[in-house]
């Protein structure tokens, strides 16, 4: 298929675009599976009186889930030193959660999760490092130094106190969706946080989140690491997200960072969703983002067109360059400043089971973005599956559709989505990847009412210019997720 693959799959966007949101959700008597994955409980826990029956009048929430991965690069080029080999992966588990139920105002949340790897799809134990997609269901970190795939974690835990009806404070182990930090639970096990935070909806139509977080877990970690923070000299073991910025190092930043994450959403205004939101790593960065969408209904119609700011402020004063992820800064204009800013912008148009996108983005010729917490900075916009396109100086243009047919009561659970992405990166840096056209697609069938399986296909033609590596490849995702 290789790079073909594009050419072909333009007949299904153009099919999409003309057949009149785009993806069904998973929704069971105890939970509902959103489209971007999240979990949202339908049935909790009631309010008792003693705290024996917060314990026996708890609840479980059970979910088996099996992911698998093949990476087929267009080019190897692992037999002359480089980093591109043909790859697959799997994981085969799931999560048991458990919810106390409230007593005077306090319940508590335990969730295990579970990731084993059957072995005869995945790649050897010397072979690790070439794990693409695949690396999140299991610890590169402990495969690498003499133990073993699979891992079983506490994903959640916290103690949950609701001061209002409307007002939530939440401290240890937990999940938490804004702009910047997300749970992106794609894969076997889901990023989380270790601190405190406060989600209140006590002011009319808005919805304010605060919060403050001592660690992180990314989703291919057992225990917690540092919240920003890369050590070179153990690479898997501190903060080793895709998206890190590999200048900021345990020995220049340290290994004990915070990270301040403010957001306050409002609907006051009719048809308007607007969001203002903050992060911070204290003496390291700051972020300011805004954010607007507003819609347009037209009969059965509604075009939403929206916008999302985001300015990076430098508060390292680094005497060492910063300004590339990569850490080759050759070409930027400022290289030892994070200063930089984003703008994206998107139209949605939506009738019934459609969903059609026409989204743009562009990094300023400063930094790149520094977003290591999953909260991907151009998505919702222009991120297409396994892309990242906020580096400085990159435009990114994407068409996008979908189409829920259990909505149109065609094909009762089964919805597709296809994404078509012009990445155009700046040839003039080394550190920076080659442009490309990015084809991807979900394919979505609702089993039986508690169970779901996904297929996803993602095609990148890259087009390298000044010695960059052709990163042209293939990717194949089958997931299967049953909820009991």
């Amino acid at each position: 298929m290789k790079k073909n693959a594009i050419k072909l799959a333009l007949p299904a966007i153009a099919m999409l675009l003309v057949s009149t949101q785009a993806q069904a959700t998973l929704k069971t008597d105890k939970v509902t599976l959103k489209g971007n994955m999240q979990v949202k409980y339908n049935k909790l826990p009631k309010a008792v009186d003693t705290f024996k029956e917060a314990l026996s009048e708890g609840m479980f929430y059970g979910r088996f889930r099996t992911n698998f991965f093949y990476w087929d690069w267009a080019k190897e080029n692992y037999k002359s030193g480089g980093k591109l080999k043909d790859n697959k992966n799997n994981g085969v588990g799931g999560s048991l959660i458990y919810k106390s139920a409230p007593f005077k105002g306090v319940s508590a949340t335990v969730g295990m999760y579970t990731s084993q790897n059957l072995e005869f799809f995945r790649m050897d134990k010397a072979d690790v490092k070439y794990a693409k997609a695949g690396k999140d269901t299991f610890s590169r970190y402990n495969v690498a130094t003499g133990g073993h795939y699979g891992m079983t974690v506490l994903g959640q835990a916290y103690l949950q106190y609701d001061a209002t009806k409307k007002t939530s404070i939440v401290a240890g182990r937990q999940m938490f969706e804004t702009v910047f930090t997300k749970s992106n639970d794609t894969k076997m096990v889901p990023n989380t946080f270790d601190g405190v935070s406060v989600t209140s909806k006590d002011i009319p139509k808005t919805t304010v989140k605060l919060a403050y977080f001592v660690g992180q877990k990314l989703r291919d970690h057992t225990s917690r690491h540092d919240i920003l923070a890369f050590d070179p000299n153990n690479k898997w073991n501190q903060n080793d997200d895709s998206a890190v910025n590999k200048n900021l190092t345990v020995s220049r930043i340290g290994r004990d960072n915070k990270l301040f994450v403010a957001s306050v959403t409002n609907k006051s205004i009719k048809h308007l969703k607007a969001n203002v939101s903050y992060v911070r790593v204290p003496g390291v960065i700051s972020n300011v983002t805004l954010e607007g969408h507003y819609t347009i209904p037209i009969g059965s119609l509604k075009i939403v067109p929206g916008v999302r700011y985001m300015m990076q402020f430098d508060d390292l004063n680094a005497n060492y360059g910063v300004a590339n992820l990569k850490t080759n800064e050759t070409n930027y204009k400022d290289p030892n400043s994070l200063d930089s800013n984003l703008l994206c912008a998107r139209i949605d148009f939506k009738q019934g089971g459609f969903l059609g996108r026409l989204g743009y983005s562009k990094v300023a010729d400063k930094a790149d973005i520094v977003a290591p917490w999953r909260g991907f900075p151009t998505g919702g916009f222009t991120r297409a599956m396994a892309q990242y396109n906020w580096y400085a100086n990159t435009k990114t243009y994407m068409i996008r559709a979908g189409y829920d047919f259990s909505k149109a009561k065609i094909l009762p659970g089964f919805s597709i989505m296809a994404r078509y992405a012009i990445q155009d990166f700046d040839d003039t840096k080394p550190g920076v990847q080659a442009d490309s056209n990015v084809f991807h697609m979900d394919l979505r069938q609702n089993i039986a009412g508690n169970s779901e399986l996904k297929f996803r296909l993602g095609v990148v033609d890259a087009k390298p210019t000044n010695g960059k590596t052709d990163i042209s490849y293939n990717e194949y995702r089958l997931e299967y997720n049953y909820f009991f």
